[in-house]
């Protein structure tokens, strides 16, 4: 078949119930669905096997385990349809559940992927329930039926192994190494440039709008002030620091959440400058540096173990010692 011809027959199915479906089609969809699985537990595997192997491992034989399903099913086919399997997968079928993309999933690291696993096998399952029932033919019934009761104890394994206890001493040090990376090639990273998109703007902004009485001109300085503040912070996050003896990770993404988080820092108290009226603008900015502030504040007390009170203050003050040159350098 021609690949315009598969694309037509793609859009006929499109819309489709699970109802619908014959019997061969259903078979057909299960097998699209396994190796999907399969595939997807294999990148996991890949993925983590480095840093983490009790996890890789564990990935890693969930993947075989979809591909003898896999065999299964493909065994059966043949020998009820013939050599030829129509081309269906999930998308094409109304009201069954698309797994997020693998790259998307990859990025949160294990405990992500096991999350992922987890909604994985319980989708896989719903949908044997499903298909089995609405089947008449026995065999194919039985099978689905089976199938359904191994994806439901998959989920429960995955389950147990996220939720032992006591964990074992490879999981302990595999979640404590992931909240090292996380917090080493994101959050740090996030934290120094939304530290400085916040505050180091303030000043700039604030004076601005104080020395002209006019919100567009004010709007203009933040902006331009919030992105060269960004690019600025992100090759500076991204040329200090290669990540190989600091395990920071690689430097590119680094300075891309450095450069992203200054941004979106500066950009926050520039937005209200869109206001027309100079002293409303200036109020709903004000409001706005308060809850940019309280959001650092809690960065530092849940990622960074800094107390509460003490984050809070320390950024409180220098916001507003900058804020207030801003001001005074606007007004004189």
């Amino acid at each position: 078949m021609s690949e315009p011809t598969q694309k037509a027959t793609s859009w006929m199915r499109r819309g489709r119930h699970i109802e619908d479906l014959s019997d061969a089609e259903i078979l057909a969809l299960a097998i699209s669905n396994e190796e999907q699985a399969s595939r997807a537990y294999t990148e996991f595997a890949e993925t983590l096997r480095a840093d983490y192997p009790d996890t890789a491992r564990m990935f890693t034989e969930m993947a075989q385990e979809e591909t003898g399903h896999r065999h299964q099913l493909v065994e059966l086919f043949r020998a009820k349809f013939g050599e030829i399997i129509p081309k269906i997968d999930a998308a094409d079928v109304r009201g069954l559940m698309q797994e997020r993309p693998t790259g998307l999933v990859k990025f949160q690291g294990p405990e992500g992927m096991r999350r992922q696993a987890r909604q994985m096998e319980a989708n896989a399952s719903r949908f044997y329930h499903q298909a089995a029932s609405r089947t008449l033919d026995v065999t194919i019934r039985n099978v689905l039926g089976d199938l359904a009761v191994a994806e439901a104890a998959h989920e429960q394994t995955a389950d147990e192994i996220d939720e032992a206890t006591p964990p074992t001493e490879g999981r302990v040090k595999e979640d404590d190494d992931a909240r090292r990376r996380f917090v080493l090639q994101l959050v740090q990273p996030g934290l120094v440039g939304l530290m400085d998109g916040s505050v180091s703007t303030l000043a700039p902004v604030f004076a601005a709008a104080f020395a002209t009485h006019n919100s567009w001109n004010a709007f203009l300085v933040g902006l331009a002030a919030s992105v060269g503040a960004g690019v600025s912070m992100g090759f500076a996050e991204a040329l200090a620091d290669d990540g190989k003896l600091s395990g920071r990770g690689t430097p590119y993404l680094r300075g891309f959440v450095c450069g992203l988080m200054t941004i979106a820092g500066g950009i926050g108290h520039t937005l209200p400058y869109l206001i027309p009226d100079f002293w409303t603008a200036t109020a709903v900015a004000g409001v706005v540096v308060v809850f940019e502030l309280l959001a650092i504040a809690w960065i530092q007390w849940r990622y960074m173990d800094t107390p509460p009170l003490s984050a809070v203050a320390k950024v409180m003050l220098g916001g507003a010692i900058v804020l207030a040159l801003g001001i005074l350098i606007g007004s004189s």
